[in-house]
């Protein structure tokens, strides 16, 4: 897993949760793969916004991928 931990993860996932909830939305993780793929769900109002593609790329994988060295990637599940 390239050394990526859970705790890492879910302490990044952590720090930008307040964002998301304040427009009424979440995000769980749901695996991180092998490969340093971290794949995450987006809950509540931010799984049907139409700004979906830019909240995950802009903030959610730029905030991950800075906070947590090693993480190649973010993708979305349902």
């Amino acid at each position: 897993m390239e050394n990526l931990k859970n705790e890492d993860v879910l302490k990044a996932i952590d720090s930008i949760r307040p964002y998301l909830q304040a427009d009424d939305g979440d995000i769980e993780l749901v695996e991180i793969t092998e490969d340093a793929i971290v794949k995450v769900k987006l809950v509540g109002a931010c799984a049907i916004c139409p700004m979906f593609s830019m909240t995950l790329r802009a903030g959610v994988e730029r905030s991950l991928m800075k906070q947590v060295p090693g993480i190649k990637r973010i993708e979305a599940v349902n």
